[in-house]
């Protein structure tokens, strides 16, 4: 033990060192208890702010085209894949 340090300051220093740690492992374990109980109540409750999704997918939908409009398009489609 060091000459100019009271026992005072000693025992001080070691309450508040111990404190320090109880404290951080109290604030981890809250927040390790607070994650766990956040992520069951969303898994719950979904996002409020997003519409529920649709459990089926949307028919398909399909248009006829005129034989102008079908040549039209293959014409689009040759001149964009280069003639290939």
């Amino acid at each position: 033990m060091p000459e100019h340090v009271s026992v005072y300051q000693l025992l001080g220093m070691t309450l508040l060192v111990l404190v320090v740690v109880a404290w951080a492992m109290g604030l981890a374990y809250m927040l390790r208890r607070g994650r766990h109980e956040a992520a069951l109540w969303r898994v719950a409750h979904g996002l409020p702010a997003l519409p529920q999704q649709r459990k089926a997918a949307p028919g398909h939908e399909s248009v006829e085209l005129t034989p102008a409009e079908e040549d039209a398009f293959a014409g689009l489609v040759r001149q964009l894949s280069g003639g290939r």
